[in-house]
């Protein structure tokens, strides 16, 4: 799988994972922030997302600053699951 469809999939499970009603692909920008002034996810969200990428994807997500950097955007998070494949 390419990167862009990588993240278009992730995408669609950032919206699933976290019932984030009326948003679609398009709203998320793949370079925005997670976290913050961009999609203005919280420590539960990132919780639930970490969860359902294990799920999906079968990786462990590391914590700390490590898992900063992998949930700074949808491009971060496609880099660290194409690298875990």
């Amino acid at each position: 799988m390419d990167l862009l469809a990588l993240r278009s999939e992730l995408k669609r499970l950032i919206i699933e994972a976290l019932d984030l009603r009326g948003r679609t692909e398009a709203d998320i920008d793949d370079d925005a922030p997670l976290f913050g002034d961009g999609l203005k996810l919280d420590s539960l969200d990132a919780l639930q997302l970490a969860v359902a990428l294990e799920e999906r994807y079968g990786l462990e997500v590391p914590e700390g600053e490590e898992g900063r950097r992998i949930f700074a955007s949808v491009s971060a998070l496609a880099a660290f699951v194409a690298s875990k494949r």
